[in-house]
């Protein structure tokens, strides 16, 4: 096999026994790899168990052009049951782990069982050793990622581990790699928590094999002066992720104040990537093979959290312990975001939980007493800060919230559901559906639950199109016209993206359909036709839908929370609009194939050579 290793590590924690299998290169075709390989990978699973039970398996995988010459392509994904929302469970990350796990000479790892006591995974050019992680366990993920390396005396390993909201089975844990680098959505951490596996540690020296070397170092090459001469590959080499916060503030994008405001523009603007870059900005970090290098390296020399430095917030950071908090602090955001890579934590929900407990604060449905004696007042940086530690901890109040603000919501009664923002259990991603309608469509319908990054369909209404696909007319950001269409065509691309390695922020830095067909046929040498390729993002969809159909999901689970649908805002760039998700969710349904309650027909499954029991 050509882009792949061929090669799975499949280890049973509750034997330490270790077999590698080879990958099928039939299903690899079918699949690609990423997310769609998971989902057939476990797909036989009994999805009926406790995800923190350890029936649930946990699934490491890469893509075909994860560690290529190609650019922006480090990507992987962990999938596994969610512990937050008891459906499919999928979480990425970039930076260096993936392309090194490729280089020891595996696709991906799959974990069955619970160890007996905390352990750790040590791959090297695939061989493996189970190793005791006791005198890890209760250390923080970036703590952790150091002693690993000095203990085995190599900086070059590359880990991914958990903190202690993982330990401590929090359902909004992250794994953690390169101080920073988040498979951060769905609580995953938690279940490498469940099977008390701390990290796995990895260190490869061989060479991804690709059908086409030279073709794809010339593609390559052309991709990386197309990704460093974009505007948008510019603009986040200079500002990074939050630097959109400006832009997306002026469209109405951005919520405030628990999704009660869009415009704030002077808060905004304080917690922007370019006040970051004016404050506390040091430098930038890049993925391996990234021309662009979004990440962010901050230091802070004043004020209460003076001294510290490291891995600075991205937008979706940014903005959830900022203006969705009312919070304009940005060493503060600074602070909790490093609190929340330390213990392992999702900052998209930790920052929506405390906005949560921020509004039942305010309508007295939580005291001061309750709160451990915090004062969780709205754009209370100090709260803020404190209250991360306390949910990391999983201590006195924060104990509740990380459960998640679903589970809270129900924990405090009293009305608080009104509060919590979340699809299908996932708290709300920073991009609010009242300022571009097919935010609609392709939160209530990703697979995971509300996602920003299944597919970033706001995109397409900015302006960015794929006309060989069929995305070239977005119509207006208001219109429920064609959005069901857009979203459905954009979310099977997209998984193809994901599942093939790459970097999202690929395609915003001009990377087209084309692009991608021609890396994969380098990559794998297949005789890949633009069409076979969006079958298999449609397919992969489709699977996942399937395994969500077995836990319960249909057309009641793809709505947004009802303040978005039913109370417009006053000022800013979304004034007075609301969207209409019911015309767009039909339109959606008929253009997947599904029924009226959202379940894909038998002639799509049978188009797609997928049946009901996989």
């Amino acid at each position: 096999m050509f882009g792949f290793t061929g090669k799975l590590l499949h280890v049973d924690l509750n034997s330490t026994v270790r077999s590698i299998k080879n990958l099928d290169e039939n299903i690899a075709k079918h699949y690609l790899g990423g997310g769609g390989l998971a989902a057939h990978i476990l797909s036989s699973m009994n999805w009926g168990i406790d995800p923190l039970s350890p029936e649930n398996r946990l699934v490491f995988i890469t893509g075909p052009l994860t560690g290529t010459p190609v650019p922006l392509c480090s990507r992987y994904s962990v999938c596994a049951k969610s512990p937050l929302t008891n459906i499919w469970g999928e979480a990425h990350a970039s930076g260096f782990w993936g392309p090194e796990l490729k280089a020891a000479g595996l696709d991906g790892i799959i974990f069955d069982g619970k160890a007996d006591r905390p352990v750790y995974l040590l791959i090297k050019d695939s061989k493996v050793e189970i190793k005791d992680a006791r005198h890890l366990w209760g250390k923080d993920a970036i703590e952790t990622e150091n002693d690993i390396r000095e203990e085995l005396g190599d900086r070059n390993i590359r880990v991914a581990c958990i903190g202690p909201a993982g330990e401590k089975l929090s359902r909004i844990a992250a794994i953690i790699n390169d101080h920073g680098r988040a498979a951060a959505r769905c609580g995953i951490g938690a279940v490498m928590g469940s099977k008390n596996l701390k990290a796995i540690a990895v260190r490869g020296t061989k060479e991804v094999k690709v059908a086409r070397l030279e073709e794809l170092r010339q593609l390559a090459g052309e991709l990386v002066k197309l990704a460093r001469e974009s505007t948008a590959g510019k603009y986040l080499g200079d500002y990074g992720t939050a630097g959109g916060m400006d832009p997306f503030h002026e469209f109405g994008d951005v919520p405030v104040k628990n999704w009660k405001q869009s415009f704030w523009e002077e808060g905004c603007h304080k917690v922007s990537g370019q006040i970051m870059a004016e404050t506390i900005l040091t430098g930038r970090s890049a993925c391996k093979r990234c021309p662009i290098g979004c990440g962010r390296l901050i230091e802070i020399s004043e004020g209460p959290y003076k001294g510290l430095k490291g891995k600075g917030p991205e937008y979706e950071t940014a903005a959830a312990f900022g203006p969705l908090c009312l919070n304009d602090d940005l060493p503060a955001i600074a602070k909790a975001n490093d609190l929340c890579n330390r213990y392992g934590l999702d900052t998209i929900s930790t920052g929506a939980i405390i906005a949560f407990a921020f509004e039942c604060y305010e309508e007295g449905l939580i005291t001061k007493e309750e709160t451990d004696g915090i004062e969780l007042n709205w754009g209370n940086a100090d709260s803020i800060v404190r209250m991360v530690e306390k949910i990391g901890k999983r201590e006195g109040f924060g104990n509740l919230l990380a459960e998640g603000c679903k589970r809270a919501a129900v924990k405090i009664g009293k009305g608080a559901e009104q509060f919590a923002f979340h699809i299908k259990g996932l708290e709300l991603p920073m991009h609010d559906p009242r300022a571009f309608a097919s935010w609609a469509v392709s939160y209530g319908t990703s697979n995971r639950g509300a996602c920003h990054i299944q597919a970033p369909t706001f995109w397409l209404e900015r302006g960015l199109t794929f006309p060989a696909i069929g995305l070239d007319d977005p119509g207006d950001r208001f219109s429920p016209e064609g959005k069901g269409r857009l979203t459905k065509i954009f979310q099977d691309f997209c998984e193809v993206v994901e599942s093939a390695g790459i970097c999202k922020f690929a395609l915003y830095g001009d990377f087209r359909s084309h692009h991608v067909v021609s890396l994969l046929r380098c990559a794998t040498g297949w005789d890949l036709k633009l069409d076979e390729m969006m079958k298999t993002g449609e397919r992969s969809f489709n699977l996942k839908r399937l395994i969500n159909v077995k836990c319960g999901i249909s057309r009641k689970d793809d709505v947004l929370p009802e303040r978005i649908l039913t109370q417009s805002i006053p000022d800013g760039g979304t004034k007075g609009y609301l969207p209409d998700q019911e015309k767009m969710l039909k339109d959606y349904y008929q253009e997947r194939g599904w029924d009226e309650n959202g379940i894909p027909t038998s002639g799509k499954l049978q188009e797609l050579s997928l049946n009901r029991d996989e």
